[in-house]
């Protein structure tokens, strides 16, 4: 070993909590899901879902902690305790049925207060949270590359470009040395957690085909992923060739360059070449020695600048597709987010606006996008839609996809593209970048490549979010932030952005039965797999029969979407409260297999995104959407229930009687009720147009509430009223008559019998 000099240049950020805590967290788990019991989804009283208020002093089940950090999506769930209001009971009355169509509505702009304070981005960060968060120190800037990774750990580089001296079974083949892959929960599957030698010496080597000229300037090393072993590699070296036969080693000198690697399973060591680096096509890691009680196993990333090859005359070809698309792509670390979304409003001042629904834990504001053609105000009948990136701040690929869509319509809007055009008037879009900057500011300071898998995922408190949506004593501020805005604004849509994985989740995100895993619908499950299948058909790596499983399950066979429960329960998830306590529906998108893709990545992953947001966004206008009013004053009714027959979850009308029901296409017997309201059905049917069908209802006050309301207002009774209310009277005196006559009758037998 030796040290000094840029060819030893090592850097070894802090321990990720996947370190010391992966085996603790499975086992937690696994007791978890011991003690823990059923746990029922709450339900009224005939199962039917009915939509709540949320009581923040209502005790609920404990989170149990997860298995392992890495691939589980943003999921809610909540227990029986968590409302303070009762279940409603619907009833329907029999009425004519009448057939609706679809028509494009006329839009009126509502005085209802569905807004936020708008943020001025020209003030400066308050200075106590600017030094809390970040230290003036050389350290707590990311470390830039001269080259980006070839791809490993993103899997740009394939399978068969990785070759290995032996492995000890196909489960720890070559093809699973890549940077933070993850395994499965049993060692010795097809799917286990790095490269592992069949040998122990040191002429064991793990190979990697550039496939063309490339100038490699270093090597990042892990070790074995596996609740079981603890493998790693302690030195190695580092060998270049142009046909594989013929080897050139990396020196120090005179000498041969021996590299220091890991001192544990999980955290990336970066090691950097000399200036001079060598240009070849092949690389070679060959471990020099390794844990005492391991053996031979890694997980590496390679860094190298490709070259044209002169002897390729059509060089042209070897250009990697990107994005026609003029857009910011880098990461932006807070300060840098405040920049791009300033500009963006500074552009497009009529159709964005800018607020923020809370702060963290360290202070940094939750900004949000809005982006209507009346930004700050909520229309009648206009479907308001979120997506939400960053809950795990670690995952930074949703969150630079959201700036870049806040960039792109607005640029696509001012050169008049129809379609960004209608999506902006007909939708209010709500864009929150960054749920957890706590956490992405500590990944952020590591880099995109050294971050690991953990670090930077939980809160500045150490709680997952992705939990915390059960225990509402024990919730982040991050998270009670979010649920108030959720109950602030009439959300109608929703996506929560992930990454680590290739696969489109819905709910519900939780077992009934505390199972690891059992399919667990919801009431509208087929409007769910809907939503969650229009986004994977369209996004370009999912959809690509040829791609490779990510870590260790194939999303393939289930056509890139599955219900959250059936991959693994969750309890605390976002997706499960959305539709449990709110009208909107939420799904979950895992993004790619990097959480913290490189941002030479970012063009790609922008292209292969982009479609599938867009079109994700429009599906907030299939189904029912109308308007419930009083039938003699024409005003809106608040908070009505709206009940689709033979599907048992209700929503309810938003302040000014207007309301959405998701639904596909088919007739549907629509039942709306109101507090001193006579209740109102109809027949509604669900077009294939991108309108939603008009469904409104005028309901009839009750004898009794008409009652109230004139004496409330000392008024005189009208003559039809007091009738009614003479019938009545009258009737209840007929019912209790004929009971006490049948109380006597039976009182009457039984002293004769006896």
């Amino acid at each position: 070993m030796w040290s000094g000099g840029r060819l030893n240049c090592q850097y070894s950020p802090g321990m990720s909590e996947g370190t010391v805590m992966a085996q603790a967290l499975y086992f937690t788990f696994v007791l978890s899901c011991l003690i823990c019991g059923s746990y029922g989804l709450v339900s009224s009283g005939n199962g039917t879902t009915t939509v709540r208020s949320v009581d923040y002093n209502t005790t609920t089940a404990v989170t149990p902690t997860e298995r392992r950090d890495s691939t589980t999506k943003l999921n809610t769930t909540q227990s029986n305790k968590t409302t303070n209001a009762p279940a409603v009971k619907l009833t329907s009355t029999t009425t004519s049925k009448v057939l609706t169509t679809t028509t494009r509505p006329p839009k009126t702009t509502t005085t209802a207060n569905y807004s936020f304070n708008t943020e001025d981005l020209n003030e400066g960060i308050d200075k106590k949270v600017e030094k809390r968060v970040w230290n003036k120190e050389p350290e707590d800037e990311p470390l830039e590359f001269e080259c980006p990774p070839l791809g490993l750990e993103s899997l740009r580089v394939k399978d068969t470009q990785l070759r290995a001296s032996s492995y000890k079974r196909r489960g720890l083949g070559p093809h699973r040395g890549r940077l933070n892959i993850q395994s499965g929960i049993e060692d010795g599957d097809i799917y286990d957690g790095a490269w592992c030698a069949q040998y122990e010496d040191k002429k064991q080597w793990l190979e990697v085909d550039a496939r063309r000229p490339t100038r490699f300037t270093g090597v990042i090393m892990q070790g074995r992923s596996s609740i079981w072993s603890w493998d790693f590699i302690l030195t190695y070296k580092v060998q270049f060739s142009n046909d594989t036969l013929v080897w050139q080693p990396a020196m120090n000198g005179t000498k041969e360059a021996v590299f220091e690697g890991n001192q544990d399973t999980e955290t990336p060591v970066l090691a950097l070449f000399n200036e001079s680096a060598t240009v070849a096509r092949y690389i070679r890691i060959n471990p020099q020695s390794w844990y005492e009680n391991g053996t031979i196993c890694l997980r590496a990333e390679v860094l190298g600048c490709t070259l044209p090859d002169p002897n390729n005359i059509y060089a042209w070809q070897q250009t990697e597709q990107g994005t026609q698309d003029k857009l910011d792509f880098r990461h932006h670390n807070y300060k840098e987010m405040r920049k791009l979304m300033k500009s963006v409003t500074e552009a497009c001042p009529d159709i964005t606006h800018i607020y923020s629904i809370g702060k963290s834990h360290m202070g940094l504001k939750m900004y949000v996008m809005e982006i209507s053609d009346h930004p700050g105000k909520h229309e009648l009948g206009e479907p308001e839609f979120r997506y939400v990136a960053g809950m795990h701040g670690n995952e930074a690929l949703g969150r630079e996809l959201l700036l870049n869509l806040m960039q792109y319509i607005c640029q696509e809007y001012k050169l008049g593209n129809q379609r960004i055009v209608r999506l902006v008037k007909e939708t209010r879009i709500h864009l929150l970048p960054s749920m957890n900057p706590d956490g992405y500011e500590m990944a952020f300071k590591k880099g995109s490549e050294l971050a690991g898998w953990a670090l930077g995922r939980y809160s500045y408190q150490g709680i997952d979010m992705n939990h915390n949506f059960a225990d509402l004593n024990k919730v982040a501020l991050e998270t009670r932030a979010v649920i108030n805005w959720m109950q602030n604004i009439p959300f109608v849509l929703s996506a929560n952005l992930h990454g680590g994985e290739l696969v489109v989740t819905y709910p519900f995100d939780r077992t009934e039965d505390w199972a690891p895993h059992d399919d667990t619908p919801t009431p509208d499950n087929s409007f769910f797999r809907w939503l969650a299948t229009v986004y994977a058909s369209t996004n370009q790596v999912m959809s690509n029969p040829d791609r490779r499983p990510c870590h260790n399950e194939n999303f393939q066979r289930y056509n890139n979407i599955i219900n959250g429960a059936n991959w693994h329960t969750v309890q605390g998830s976002m997706n499960d409260f959305s539709y449990l306590h709110t009208n909107c529906f939420d799904v979950t998108v895992e993004l790619s297999c990097d959480k913290f893709p490189h941002a030479s990545e970012l063009p790609i992953e922008w292209e292969n995104n982009k479609e599938s947001l867009l079109i994700y966004m429009e599906q907030v206008h299939r189904g029912l959407k109308g308007v419930i009013r009083d039938k003699d004053t024409e005003a809106g009714i608040a908070d009505a229930i709206i009940k689709v027959d033979d599907i048992d979850h209700h929503i309810r009308s938003v302040a000014d009687g207007d309301y959405w029901r998701l639904l596909n296409p088919g007739e549907y017997e629509v039942t709306v009720s109101a507090e001193g309201y006579n209740p109102s059905t109809r027949m509604c049917r669900v077009m294939y147009e991108h309108y939603p069908t008009i469904c409104d209802f005028r309901l009839t006050k009750t004898p009794k509430q008409r009652l109230k309301e004139i004496l409330a207002k000392g008024g005189k009774l009208p003559k039809d009223l007091q009738l009614r209310l003479r019938q009545l009277r009258l009737r209840k005196l007929r019912a209790s008559t004929k009971a006490i006559n049948s109380r006597r009758a039976a009182a009457s037998r039984k002293a004769r019998g006896s």
